[in-house]
């Protein structure tokens, strides 16, 4: 295939083999993907916690300093797309699946079986419930994404470097990233990108197993998620071929009208009022305790420690596995926008819609589990369609939610298709259709091998597995972007005078 690269050949070559792997020895697998998870998880947790902070802190940095007025691209670069179509397109790739998967499912579960810290089923636990759950959903999740979108765009649009991880570094290790290392940097970004992205693929085709279960009986097994990768994958395939200003756009602008229409049945048969006071008190404790609950890691407390790192540092970990694919695509939307404009835009609009989504979701859950409905005891991938089960249409609800994960998830993979294949041919914008077909093919490989080997369990020991090393090249690229933008910046005002 033309333009492709060796990083292409590698990280396909080891895809391959995790996943023979996992199918011709799924018990080997899944010991190994969980003794991995298991140590970086019990000695890399404050490490996690460290350096998310540190990403959330150095955007809101970016957005209050003289930095904030450098465009990403040109003095006279014009933004490709409107605001909204911006937001429905980012938030499309960053968040789509993990809302709906988690958004009845978190927060009840926070409340009735894992509070972090309150009785279970108290009035505290119930608050917290709602709290944490923005706090997982919440700017520090848009923070990793930002950091590596603004990075790429800030060398791709402005200084014309090839939309790849490793050409962010330059600045720190000048033209060893043009040989090996480099390699080994974009080699390492492309795979974190496929378990990413096939973790939360395998998120999907349960929760659209679940729908079936509650609608139609049919039973929750791998062979019907199987099913359902299958479909899917030849439906973003279709997409992805339309390329990015026709498929993803479309879908994009789908997904947003679907989550609205489930958005608004759901915040009107629901407690109404009771969802809007929870969100409005919710959202003054989360920014209260936002700074404590950032570095709570609980060190004197093993079973406090132990839900930290089940819960927080394993969603810090689904996120930055993400950034790689979400950041590149993000970047590639953004071009022309200020600094200032688009980490406000990343970090506020999407955080704040995740907020509402979670709040109507998980008070209508919280609510339906008191009034008797066993919803804590459900499945994670059935709980929203438990809910559904208790109001009037529910069949319609229930069809609805799963045609917008089905959006979502084609959505998903029809964007990693296009990053991966940017990525392993140098950065190309218009990646070859068959190099974007390769790689939908061996992401919905990986999800179905996770998924055999272990389920939801083997999806989060991956995900927190691939992470871990992606982590250490995003530091890397913070202080790479730095010093490159206080190059820039000084340039800027000596033309100046």
């Amino acid at each position: 295939m033309k333009k492709v690269t060796s990083v292409f050949w590698i990280t396909l070559a080891i895809t391959l083999v995790a996943s023979l792997w996992g199918s011709l020895a799924p018990k080997s697998f899944e010991s190994m993907s969980s003794t991995i998870q298991s140590y970086i998880s019990i000695n890399f947790g404050w490490y996690y916690l460290l350096i998310v902070s540190l990403f959330v802190l150095f955007c809101l940095y970016m957005i209050f300093s003289p930095y904030g007025k450098i465009k990403l691209g040109k003095p006279d670069d014009k933004p490709d797309f409107r605001y909204p179509t911006w937001f429905a397109m980012l938030f499309s790739a960053g968040m789509g699946i993990g809302l709906v998967f988690y958004g009845v499912a978190s927060p009840v579960s926070h409340y009735i079986e894992t509070p972090p810290v309150a009785e279970p089923g108290t009035r505290a636990a119930l608050e917290d419930s709602l709290r944490i759950t923005f706090f997982h959903y919440g700017v520090h999740a848009w923070a990793i994404y930002a950091i590596v979108a603004l990075v790429l765009a800030y060398f791709k649009f402005r200084h014309g470097k090839p939309g790849l991880i490793s050409a962010t570094l330059e600045p720190l290790f000048g033209n060893k990233m043009i040989g090996p290392w480099g390699k080994t940097i974009d080699v390492v970004a492309v795979f974190a990108t496929i378990v990413g992205v096939a973790t939360t693929l395998g998120f999907g085709a349960t929760q659209i197993n679940g729908g079936f279960t509650y609608l139609f009986g049919i039973e929750n097994q791998f062979w019907v998620q199987l099913i359902i990768i299958l479909v899917v994958t030849a439906l973003f395939m279709i997409s992805a071929y339309t390329g990015l200003s026709k498929g993803i756009k479309y879908l994009s602008n789908a997904n947003m009208a679907l989550a609205a229409i489930l958005f608004f049945a759901m915040l009107f048969i629901g407690p109404t009022l009771y969802i809007l006071n929870s969100f409005t008190d919710t959202l003054g404790t989360y920014i209260q305790r936002l700074p404590s609950e950032s570095l709570r890691i609980s060190p004197n407390n093993s079973e406090e420690q132990q839900w930290v790192l089940d819960w927080t540092v394993f969603f810090w970990a689904w996120w930055i596995a993400w950034a790689p694919f979400v950041g590149i695509f993000i970047a590639r939307i953004s071009k022309g926008r200020s600094i200032r404009e688009f980490l406000s835009g990343v970090l506020i609009v999407p955080s704040v819609v995740s907020f509402l989504w979670m709040t109507t979701f998980g008070v209508t859950g919280i609510q339906v589990q008191n009034e008797g409905a066993e919803i804590a005891s459900l499945p994670d991938e059935q709980a929203l369609f438990g809910v559904f089960d208790q109001f009037p249409f529910s069949v319609i609800l229930s069809i609805l939610a799963i045609m917008l994960i089905g959006t979502f998830f084609i959505t998903s993979a029809d964007s990693a298709t296009f990053v991966l294949g940017m990525q392993t041919t140098n950065g190309s914008l218009n990646p070859p259709k068959m190099v974007k077909f390769a790689w939908g093919i061996a992401q919905s490989a990986i999800a179905a091998v996770l998924l055999y080997t272990g389920g939801l369990q083997a999806l989060q020991n991956a995900l927190i597995s691939a992470a871990f090393p992606f982590s250490f090249i995003m530091l890397l690229m913070v202080f790479s972007f730095y010093k490159a933008l206080r190059k820039d910046k000084q340039e800027i005002q000596t033309s100046d005078e």
